[in-house]
């Protein structure tokens, strides 16, 4: 299968959706439908829905979703790790075979060490009962906690997503590639190439701008844990969806149709374990 690991889908509303500021152009619903043309185009099968908002609803009918749209391989849910009633969360979700991992809106903190506070770890503990993955989203920043995370959980695997978000508008490296390079050392961790184009300049970007950072993460990861997300619609404010994918599949091309394959859904199907 060809794999889109990373895509969010919601029904528009400001009170549930404060993220998106009052002049983008993403204010309105985006569901499988709608992204089912923009696969089809760029042969893609099918994707791994990812949560927008942190609420065990958003979880419950991103699971609905799927069970509707057989292209919906796989969802990445919410749960309160936090919780004293994590448990119970994760088992109210666990019946359901299209549940693959949990996220938290990590970047949003304010403390970069939320992830190494003892309640949000006596969350991640929980994961590998459920066979979960979980998703880092994290600025370069908070990349120190992630690596210590992922080394508290050697047999947690654990997904990077958009590559930490570097300042590509601004051309930094340092410190984000030596953290990145850490954190590829850790063979529990492995990284959605996704989410770039917003961080470069909307709709002025070039794909030399993203050279020295896909050169970064392709030789920290290697061929066998990268993946292909899209990070659709939220990409929509910087380019198209063809757009991104042409921009990665041009630079992963010449490595040869085996490191393609494993990019373009070979390795999401084994991490997230897909059907």
């Amino acid at each position: 299968m060809r794999i889109d690991s990373h895509q969010h889908f919601w029904k528009y509303t400001p009170e549930e959706y404060p993220w998106i500021q009052a002049d983008w152009s993403i204010r309105r619903d985006y569901l499988p439908d709608d992204a089912a043309v923009e696969w089809d185009l760029c042969q893609i099968d099918g994707c791994v829905a990812v949560q927008a908002r942190q609420t065990l609803a958003e979880t419950e009918w991103l699971l609905g979703l799927s069970d509707r749209y057989p292209r919906v391989k796989g969802v990445v849910g919410w749960v309160d790790l936090r919780s004293p009633e994590v448990g119970e969360q994760l088992a109210r979700f666990s019946t359901h075979k299209k549940w693959v991992g949990v996220r938290h809106v990590v970047q949003d903190e304010p403390d970069d060490n939320f992830m190494l506070l003892p309640d949000f770890q006596r969350g991640i503990s929980r994961l590998q009962e459920y066979n979960l993955r979980y998703d880092l989203l994290v600025f370069p920043r908070q990349l120190p906690a992630a690596i210590r995370l992922a080394k508290n959980f050697p047999n947690q695997p654990f997904v990077l997503d958009h590559i930490a978000k570097p300042s590509i508008k601004g051309g930094l490296m340092e410190p984000w590639s030596r953290d990145i390079q850490e954190l590829a050392s850790l063979p529990n961790v492995y990284c959605k190439v996704s989410g770039m184009i917003t961080e470069a300049v909307w709709k002025g970007w070039n794909p030399q701008d993203f050279k020295s950072y896909l050169d970064v993460v392709c030789s920290a990861f290697g061929p066998g844990r990268l993946m292909y997300g899209s990070d659709w619609p939220v990409a929509l404010l910087a380019g198209t969806y063809h757009q991104v994918y042409n921009l990665v599949r041009e630079y992963i091309a010449p490595e040869g149709v085996e490191t393609e394959n494993a990019f373009f859904g070979g390795n999401a199907v084994k991490f997230y374990q897909l059907q």
